[in-house]
């Protein structure tokens, strides 16, 4: 599975901390990620992360588009509700793409955690 990775600023230290809890079962699947945070996760993880352009420079348009083309599976993005964002048309966009294309999103630590053991339970099935 192709899984998009992002974190708002705030968010970054425990989208890298949750990513360590969950090595294994990312390190199984294709990671893309929006620059600072794909950065900060190959820096501190062991985890390979294509790195896409920084979210406020057109990284999360880069994710709807892969959402678009059938190339990304997954969501999970560490978003920070008590700050605004200069880019968030952006994100509304990416969001509203995740719901018209049925792509699972996790906006959270805790539903990131469970939509990935949904990914693992839901591929367990199918073998």
């Amino acid at each position: 599975m192709r899984i998009a990775l992002i974190a708002h600023d705030d968010e970054k230290p425990s989208m890298v901390e949750w990513a360590k809890e969950h090595e294994s079962i990312l390190a199984a699947n294709d990671l893309i990620g929006t620059g600072t945070t794909g950065g900060r996760l190959n820096d501190e993880t062991g985890l390979s992360v294509t790195r896409l352009e920084s979210g406020p420079l057109g990284g999360d348009l880069m994710i709807g588009a892969e959402i678009v083309t059938g190339d990304c599976d997954a969501v999970i993005f560490f978003r920070d509700p008590m700050t605004a964002q200069p880019h968030e048309p952006d994100i509304s966009a990416l969001l509203r793409i995740c719901d018209v294309r049925g792509v699972p999103l996790a906006t959270n630590r805790a539903s990131a955690t469970a939509l990935l053991t949904g990914l693992v339970d839901a591929g367990s099935a199918e073998s």
